[in-house]
């Protein structure tokens, strides 16, 4: 049975926190489905949780237990099994406003009573940080036209803190299942890709000014903690390089200049970080992994990595020398410190 949208809950020993995440997409109606994957979960009860849930809502949720995949092969399970016409990824440790999440299914039952599916639908969302308990709201007024349906020639200019997450976006299931998007297995920061390849394929978008996501942030071990990224920068290095091979970024522009344009700037900014955790790492191993990333991008299109390297937001990681790292290092920090990202 056709539903309206798939929630897919990647859940990976998650169960001090993940039935509020739950409860909160339950709020959603008979027509949504709820894909809690169990990706192998030993240290706690959520197999258990996930098969409770399933049991007490047996027209909405679903339990899929797998080997340990990661998070990406989560978000893989959730494409494969959804029967949803929408997909959205939710974090087992985040939930969703019930007022906000309401008012975005009316808004996609609407498009499928009047037989006009949208590509991809844009919500803000919310960083929840639990250091010390403050809100940011990240909406795209400014980028977005409210209230209708539009296509990439009708974006504005995104700033460095607007950028399209997987706490942002809803998918059209089937676009995400045509353009072959398939997530690497035992790898964080995979939602960049999640958020980056699909791109070219959308045709058309709606932006709700609703804040729909709530993304719990600041635990010390959660995966974009500075120390735990600088464990696992050569998981950042394995989507970095994806993503520079997935798509030929001047033939992009060529087809939508504002999109080319947005997707070199992504991409910038994954360079930017893959380099600035390297620089942090500091050892003669990371600085040659620095190298090697840009002279991969070289290799794959000169014009973009001079771009890329010199004008771009990424060009803060390239000054010479000891000095001119710490340099690059105390700027992320400070742009840490006043966007509050991680």
């Amino acid at each position: 049975m056709e539903k309206l949208i798939t929630f897919a809950v990647p859940c990976y020993n998650s169960a001090a926190y993940m039935e509020h995440c739950v409860d909160t997409l339950l709020q959603g109606g008979d027509d949504i489905e709820i894909i809690l994957v169990d990706d192998g979960s030993t240290k706690d009860e959520t197999p258990a949780i996930c098969d409770r849930y399933q049991e007490r809502y047996p027209g909405i949720v679903r339990a899929i237990h797998q080997e340990n995949g990661g998070h990406g092969e989560g978000v893989n399970q959730g494409i494969r099994n959804a029967q949803g016409v929408y997909y959205k990824v939710v974090d087992s440790d985040d939930w969703v406003d019930v007022d906000a999440l309401k008012k975005v299914l009316d808004k996609l039952r609407q498009f499928q009573r009047d037989e006009k599916p949208i590509d991809m639908m844009i919500a803000n969302y919310v960083y929840e940080h639990v250091e010390d308990n403050t809100q940011k709201v990240v909406n795209y007024r400014n980028v977005f036209p409210v209230g209708r349906v539009f296509g990439w020639e009708q974006i504005g200019r995104f700033r460095p803190s607007q950028y399209l997450l997987m706490h942002s976006v809803i998918y059209r299931t089937q676009l995400l299942r045509d353009c072959g998007l398939e997530l690497p297995k035992h790898t964080f920061y995979v939602d960049n890709i999640f958020v980056y390849q699909p791109l070219p394929a959308v045709k058309n978008m709606y932006y709700m000014d609703v804040d729909l996501y709530r993304y719990f942030i600041g635990r010390a071990d959660q995966s974009v903690n500075e120390k735990v990224m600088v464990t696992r920068v050569d998981q950042q290095l394995r989507v970095t390089y994806h993503m520079i091979g997935s798509h030929d970024l001047r033939q992009v522009s060529a087809q939508h200049k504002k999109l080319g344009r947005y997707m070199f700037n992504y991409l910038a900014m994954m360079m930017a970080i893959s380099s600035i955790f390297l620089i942090i790492d500091n050892s003669p191993e990371a600085l040659g992994k620095r190298t090697q990333l840009w002279e991969y991008l070289r290799t794959v299109d000169s014009a973009v990595y001079h771009k890329m390297k010199y004008r771009a937001v990424s060009a803060f990681t390239a000054f010479p020398g000891y000095q001119g790292r710490r340099l690059s290092v105390g700027l992320y920090r400070l742009a840490r410190k006043i966007y509050k990202f991680n």
